[in-house]
């Protein structure tokens, strides 16, 4: 009977430090890091993307960059996205965004599925929301797991995890710059 439970209790260990090393962290995690990130601040005018998507196995598929603009009145903001991709399609997105007293905003945009909800904390800013991605000629509904590091005040990188039924299928990885 002491073999069992013994057996029982490295069963148990074993599964809750799988499920913690499979957590992501909590944007509050960042507290203490620096430059501070307001979200207003930085997507604030003209700013320029460059990046790459890679798929499940980390191979890279595509190249882009993106211009965009953002503009607020009060805590009310629009983002403008010109997605170019090295094959040569285009696409664009328009983010509506709202920021909340609590570093907290949310967003929606045309190919969002409900609404972006996002937080920021530190250095750090991290958003999940659903995206109807075109994929193949149809369109493929995926989960953006999006984190955004300040690096300095006028550069960031941000990787989205690309998830499909809890599964990461891609992943995109941008350096965002104010120009």
């Amino acid at each position: 009977m002491n073999v069992l439970n013994t057996f029982k209790t490295v069963v148990i260990c074993l599964f809750a430090v799988l499920l913690i090393s499979c957590s992501a962290p909590n944007v509050e995690h960042y507290k203490n890091t620096s430059p501070n990130f307001d979200f207003k601040t930085f997507f604030s005018g003209e700013l320029k993307a460059y990046g790459v998507v890679q798929d499940f196995k980390g191979e890279l598929t595509r190249k882009l960059v993106v211009d965009m603009n953002a503009t607020w009145d009060g805590n009310e903001g629009v983002i403008e996205e010109d997605f170019v991709y090295d094959d040569g399609e285009t696409q664009k997105r328009i983010w509506k965004i709202t920021l909340n007293n609590d570093n907290s905003l949310t967003g929606t945009a045309a190919d969002v599925i409900g609404t972006a909800k996002g937080k920021s904390d530190g250095s750090v800013f991290h958003w999940n929301y659903d995206v109807a991605l075109p994929y193949d000629g149809s369109t493929l509904e995926v989960n953006f797991d999006d984190w955004m590091y300040l690096v300095t005040q006028s550069r960031l990188i941000n990787r989205t995890s690309i998830v499909k039924f809890g599964v990461e299928v891609g992943e995109v990885t941008l350096v965002i710059e104010k120009i």
